[in-house]
């Protein structure tokens, strides 16, 4: 399994992730085909794609039959942190402040969504 310091996945990897992530286990030909609804891909790029995931250590396989089924070797939750405090540090000058000023002033939040970052922003201040 990768560890939190090694998860790099390229944003292609990303989109066969999000896959996993959501329906747990998928052959090659079912991720392939969720790929093909939002983009152009061909199978052997998937293909390619997925044995490349499985040796980076992304993916788990089951080989034990003929259609191999793939599942996410890395936890959504920890590869969001991780590209997340990639990214604070990266673009945002280490400042998780700007990264939420940044994101709330270019997307528009939902009711509930301000409600759930407003009892965040009142726990953080009782700590």
């Amino acid at each position: 399994m990768a560890t939190t310091k090694t998860i790099k996945p390229t944003e292609s990897e990303l989109e066969i992730l999000q896959i996993l992530w959501k329906k747990g286990n998928a052959s090659v030909r079912e991720v392939h085909e969720e790929l093909l609804a939002t983009k152009e891909a061909g199978y052997t790029t998937t293909l390619k794609l997925m044995q490349i995931m499985h040796e980076k250590g992304l993916v788990k396989r089951d080989d034990s039959i003929k259609t191999h089924i793939y599942q996410a070797a890395v936890s959504k939750e920890k590869t969001q942190k991780h590209l997340l405090n990639k990214m604070i540090d990266t673009l945002f000058g280490g400042s998780p402040g700007e990264l939420v000023m940044q994101a709330l002033g270019n997307h528009k939040a939902s009711a509930e969504e301000l409600e759930e970052i407003q009892k965040i922003l009142d726990n953080l201040k009782k700590q």
